[in-house]
């Protein structure tokens, strides 16, 4: 007779536990258990409790495979779900094997779990086990499938509604819809749904979110017409992605040294500053030519334009020129600090909305979120749940589908804050097809991205201080990892389950553009761990950079708008601050795009921080130490951080570990 010891844990989350009959069968190279009931005294299978039962077998099963579970009713009680976290089986021979499993279990139904330990598909020597492993890359497919959403866009995934997800891939949108009726009810309150109404004076914003505030948000209300916090958005906002290193002024953008000289240094020269490496340039052309929609009847109105900035002697970063059209003429003339006051601020106004434009659709939406969608459907197709490539990943991919599902139905469908963008939701799918068509693989990877924008040495960026970090940590974390499970550049390339989920990315993601320089295929060891640190960084710590400070930023309207309802002046010396007001939302649009900031930003409880792994995946000793090395790393660099931004007037807070989320679940 031989005795199985086998402990079954459920989930921590709400109503995970249950009263229906659990029964298991364990598997291995030399026979099967019966069906056994795991039933103790008194209530099994309670929320987050662990129960120990036990399992006999006339002998040894030999190697251990598989776990078989089931779930039957109980009497006549209605359908009671059940989370099954793990469960853990200590054989006869004295081997501790962990089987995750980690989703939610129905009635009728059965799931057959793998252990722990990695095995990648070369590994794998037993019939048995290539066959289950075939069969659920089968299934994943029929669950899983690519959706075309137009000519020049990534693919993405079929499902059309949360309720089709499975289970453990949705979260409660409860704390979300609180959010939102709070939101809704104090707007009431104020009076401030009223259609059609405009602002009277730039003062009575302040008055939107008076329950929600914060210390950056009443910043960027006392500074936005400022200069230097201009700049400084362009390092550290919501985009740092888009300024780089002017080393020659592009021909469209015609700004001559005499126009600029009383900006710089006294003695110097725009071509020395050039020179030198102080000056740099924010490109819109991508927006050029893009249709905007009309509202009301009126057209909506957004730039494509041009701004120079002067790192000045002092380290601050500061616009000295914008132009706000492509082609320079005398209706599209280069505004300058020295201008009118409101035609400067009206020139920064419609260059930021743009850059707001971008970050939200590009940087934000199609750079995190829906690429965190194609690397999540292609890991759930291509790689069977003991792959270490899977188990590494998994926990990067938590409720990225359910959060793209209501983007889709909330923000982009006709009434919600991107839609009713300047552009419309056309020309944001435009914006997409562009962007898309030349984003390159070293634009995703940051060190590149750096190198490329020249962006190496200039002060006060703290997103790139402390992206840096990240992105150099996850390297190490992912580089252990890989080396740990493939042994040589052989072994990559043999392993047809990871070649071929890397190509469902490469055709799906980036639609088999090889100018783009995207890997469709992986032939070395190394470049499999750049890859695997591409993704984790971009569905965590890219995605936190632009998503956390949206309220922070972007809910002062003045400060950018997703619209803008009158053209730039053509003419300077026109405008006033009433012209200002006039080119603002109304409060109904207003509010809208305040409000999706508030909520896309709002701090929920349910929430998995980069470096956390409460679902254990891996059974090995190597790979839990190398858990523990990054959550070292990010452990010292909270200290860091703090350290830093204890010295600073403006603390960059966005990619402190401590707010950084493991997956884009917001």
């Amino acid at each position: 007779m031989a005795e199985y010891k086998v402990k079954v844990t459920t989930g921590t989350m709400k109503h995970s536990g249950t009263i229906d009959h659990i029964y298991i069968i364990l598997i291995g190279t030399d026979g099967q258990s019966e069906r056994t009931e795991l039933n103790n005294v008194g209530i099994d299978f309670i929320t987050g409790k662990t129960g120990a039962y036990k399992v006999k077998t006339s002998s040894s099963l030999g190697k251990l495979l598989l776990v078989k579970v089931e779930k039957d009713p109980f009497l006549i009680f209605p359908e009671d779900e059940w989370y099954c976290s793990k469960i853990e089986v200590t054989t006869p021979e004295e081997e501790e094997i962990l089987f995750p499993c980690y989703r939610w279990l129905s009635r009728g139904e059965f799931v057959e779990l793998r252990g722990g330990k990695g095995v990648t598909f070369m590994e794998e020597d037993h019939p048995l086990l290539l066959n289950h492993r075939k069969k659920e890359l089968e299934l994943k497919k029929s669950s899983y499938k690519w959706e075309f959403i137009g000519d020049g866009l990534l693919h993405i995934s079929h499902f059309k509604d949360v309720f089709e997800l499975l289970a453990e891939v949705r979260f409660s949108m409860s704390e979300l819809d609180h959010t939102h009726k709070l939101i809704t009810l104090e707007l009431a309150m104020k009076g401030l749904t009223e259609p059609g109404k405009k602002w009277k004076q730039i003062e009575d914003i302040k008055n939107i979110f008076q329950f929600k505030k914060t210390k950056m948000l009443e910043y960027v209300s006392e500074h936005w017409k400022e200069d230097d916090f201009f700049g400084y958005q362009f390092l550290n906002g919501t985009n740092p992605n888009v300024i780089k290193r002017c080393s020659k002024l592009p021909p469209n953008f015609p700004v001559t040294d005499e126009m600029v000289k009383p900006f710089l240094e006294t003695g110097t020269t725009l071509e020395k500053e050039m020179e030198e490496g102080n000056i740099f340039l924010c490109d819109q052309k991508i927006m050029d030519g893009i249709p905007t929609r009309q509202k009301d009847g009126n057209p909506l109105y957004v730039a494509a334009g041009l701004c120079l900035f002067y790192k000045n002697p002092e380290g601050k970063l500061l616009p000295i020129a914008i132009q706000l059209y492509q082609q320079p003429s005398e209706q599209n003339p280069i505004f300058l600090p020295s201008d009118l006051e409101t035609d400067w601020l009206l020139a920064k106004l419609f260059f930021r909305s743009s850059d707001l434009i971008q970050h939200q659709t590009l940087y934000h939406l199609l750079h995190t979120h829906y690429l965190a969608e194609v690397f999540t459907i292609a890991t759930f197709r291509c790689l069977p749940t003991i792959h270490p490539l899977y188990k590494l990943l998994i926990p990067h991919f938590r409720y990225t589908l359910h959060i793209n599902i209501l983007v889709r139905k909330l923000l982009l469908s006709p009434g919600g804050a991107l839609s009713e963008s300047s552009l419309g939701v056309e020309g944001l799918m435009e914006l997409m097809r562009r962007d898309l068509s030349q984003l390159t693989y070293s634009s995703l990877c940051l060190p590149e991205n750096i190198k490329e924008r020249g962006l190496e040495s200039i002060p006060n960026f703290y997103y790139r201080d402390d992206a840096l970090k990240l992105w150099n940590y996850l390297n190490e974390y992912a580089t252990a990892m890989v080396d740990y499970y493939y042994t040589s550049d052989c072994d990559v390339m043999k392993d047809i389950e990871l070649q071929e989920w890397v190509n469902e990315i490469f055709t799906h993601g980036f639609l088999e553009n090889k100018r783009s320089g995207f890997p469709s295929c992986f032939n070395t060891i190394e470049e499999v761990a750049k890859f695997i640190t591409m993704v984790i960084f971009r569905v965590s710590v890219q995605h936190a950079a632009v998503n956390n400070g949206q309220y922070d930023y972007n809910s002062w309207i003045p400060n950018g708008s997703l619209l803008l309802c009158k053209p730039p002046p053509a003419i300077k010396g026109q405008s006033s601050m009433q012209t200002v007001l006039e080119t603002l939302p109304d409060v109904e649009d207003s509010v809208k795009i305040m409000s999706a900031a508030r909520i896309l930003s709002e701090k929920y409880t349910d929430v998995v921080l980069l470096g956390e792994f409460p679902e254990e995946h891996f059974d090995e000793p190597i790979p839990k130490e190398i858990i523990k090395v990054l959550q070292a790393d990010l452990s010292y660099m909270k200290e860091e951080i703090a350290a830093r931004n204890s010295e600073l007037e403006m603390p960059y807070t966005y990619l402190n570990p401590d707010v950084v989320e493991n997956s884009v679940t917001i």
